[in-house]
């Protein structure tokens, strides 16, 4: 496959992305049973033995680190939903059955509950977006993978919305810790839970938190370690919280030259066996479906569109070739960016 622009301009798109979703499942099965290298996030708290990953987190033990497993398990399960039945939609069946054992989940929730500051944000908000995805499945399928991860999603909403009202001001980076992105990915579970007023803290702590913003600094990203933009994590939040007229509004005085004198560059990895360094390759995807999202709150006509369609094309492009590298500092979570992108075209 030479090129990714015909999927990016295609007007009737699920036929491409079953075909372009394969090699990022792929990347999936290969990585969320996988349990070295991993990178292992526990506080040790007193004299206790140093146990294996698997040990530990007996779902999410593979992939690299524990929230590289959950929205590995994200797109294992949005497959679920899209890819035809066949021999990959069945290893992809085997997978989930495989680590949503209820004893396995059972030990995966009483840790998450008895450590409620960890993987906070980004670990817990992929899963929400992953208890998301399982209820459209179970919708479709009658699995019971939505009851099984029921549980450990309602933990984690919990965990975050104690401390979204504590938190004083946004974290502004563009890595996991970043306030923006997790939020996004809350407010869409929210949208559609059962949960009373999850999404009306959000939208609330959203407007606390970035309403007053202006001149965001653009010329000073990304840094060399980001695989999200600061700037245009908290453009594509805003998007979904403020009607559009308020939005045009916030975002003139945010980024004025967004769309006009300013354009999003397209970024290369000076080495992909470098875990941080191949973020950028994550940056470019973030960017083109963010961006994509704030452009559906420009009027028509807006002389912004076509500078911003062009600079997401490129980024989507861009992104979705690097995963060919098929080094596993990159692949073990670069799949599920692709699948999130592509999903949102």
């Amino acid at each position: 496959m030479n090129s990714h622009k015909d999927l990016l301009i295609s007007e009737d798109t699920s036929s491409a992305h079953e075909h372009y979703l394969e090699p990022y499942v792929r990347c999936a099965l290969d990585g969320v049973h996988r349990e070295f290298p991993y990178h292992l996030t526990h506080v040790y708290t007193g004299e206790e033995p140093i146990q294996r990953p698997r040990d530990i987190f007996p779902v999410f033990y593979g992939c690299f680190d524990w929230h590289s497993a959950v929205h590995g398990h994200w797109l294992l399960m949005r497959a679920m939903s899209i890819l035809k039945d066949g021999p990959l939609k069945e290893e992809c069946r085997e997978a989930i059955d495989r680590s949503f054992c209820p004893e396995s989940l059972e030990r995966e929730q009483i840790y998450l509950k008895s450590h409620p500051h960890f993987e906070r944000p980004y670990g817990l908000a992929w899963i929400l977006a992953l208890g998301q995805e399982a209820h459209g499945v179970s919708a479709d399928q009658d699995s019971n993978w939505k009851n099984r991860i029921d549980p450990l999603v309602h933990i984690a909403w919990d965990s975050l919305s104690q401390w979204l009202p504590k938190l004083s001001a946004p974290v502004r980076t563009g890595t996991h810790n970043q306030t923006a992105f997790s939020m996004m990915l809350a407010l869409e579970w929210a949208n559609g839970c059962d949960v009373p007023d999850a999404a009306e803290l959000i939208r609330s702590r959203a407007c606390d938190f970035f309403a007053d913003d202006h001149s965001y600094p653009l010329h000073l990203e990304p840094s060399g370690e980001d695989f999200l933009s600061a700037s245009l994590g908290a453009g594509w939040l805003m998007s979904a919280v403020l009607e559009r007229d308020e939005y045009l509004s916030w975002l003139e005085k945010t980024m004025p030259e967004l769309g006009r004198g300013f354009s999003c560059a397209v970024l290369e990895p000076k080495d992909r066996n470098d875990g941080r360094l191949v973020h950028l390759d994550g940056v470019n995807l973030s960017r083109s479906w963010m961006i994509r999202d704030m452009m559906k709150m420009l009027p028509d006509g807006d002389s912004r569109f076509a500078v911003l369609k062009k600079d997401s094309d490129h980024l989507a492009d861009a992104g979705l070739t690097s995963i060919r590298s098929q080094n596993y500092a990159g692949t073990h979570w670069l799949g599920t960016f692709a699948a999130y992108m592509l999903g949102r075209i």
